[in-house]
């Protein structure tokens, strides 16, 4: 797959693609993943900048709080996504 974007824009979306389907993670541990652990804003950025959420799934990024956080299709669709993984 060939993806467009800054360097930490496809490590970030590299990253989404090893959260398995029904997990999720933050997006302070998703900078840590990426080696930013500093640049969480910028991670969180990265994570929607994101066009191919049919193929990279940010919607398994979540605050720390627990809260879903953002999702530039909606948090409705965010939270179905995950309950759908879910099974």
């Amino acid at each position: 797959m060939v993806l467009r974007g800054t360097d930490l824009q496809v490590a970030v979306w590299r990253a989404l693609l090893e959260i398995p389907p029904g997990a999720v993670t933050t997006y302070a541990r998703l900078a840590q993943q990426v080696g930013k652990p500093t640049a969480v804003r910028a991670v969180a950025s990265a994570v929607g900048a994101n066009h191919l959420a049919c193929l990279i799934p940010c919607h398994r990024v979540i605050q720390a709080t627990g809260a879903l956080g953002g999702y530039r299709w909606g948090l409705e669709r965010k939270a179905a996504l995950l309950a759908h993984e879910l099974g």
